[in-house]
């Protein structure tokens, strides 16, 4: 089957650009909400969930705006993003994300997805 795009949009409010962006593309900050432990080696992330690791390869990155990983097993040309944008009327923060995954089991990525980024609100206090 081919893998399908989908998109999640969550809203921050007002938490700084700075601060999300710092929590979606470092290392330590990946490891606060997304991860168990994450290393970083160049390009390749190393993100480890219950003693199991996973790479995935940094295809991109715009400072403070967005960040593209593909996992190094993926099929396909499939590849996870995650963005932020504000609204300069209301000055919210909006983290989207944008991943792949098989039709049968989109709303198990995006149950992930909304699961993890709920510990990111946690963490950042919104």
């Amino acid at each position: 089957m081919e893998m399908q795009k989908f998109h999640l949009e969550f809203s921050m409010r007002s938490v700084p650009v700075t601060l999300l962006w710092s929590y979606i593309s470092s290392a330590s900050g990946l490891k606060e909400w997304f991860a168990d432990s994450v290393a970083v080696s160049g390009k390749t992330y190393t993100f480890e969930w219950n003693r199991q690791q996973q790479s995935a390869t940094l295809l991109s990155m715009r400072n403070e705006q967005a960040i593209r990983f593909r996992w190094d097993d993926a099929v396909g040309r499939s590849y996870f993003e995650m963005r932020i944008s504000v609204n300069e009327l209301t000055d919210s923060t909006t983290l989207t994300v944008v991943d792949f995954a098989e039709p049968d089991e989109i709303d198990d990525a995006k149950e992930l997805w909304e699961t993890q980024v709920d510990t990111l609100r946690r963490v950042l206090g919104c």
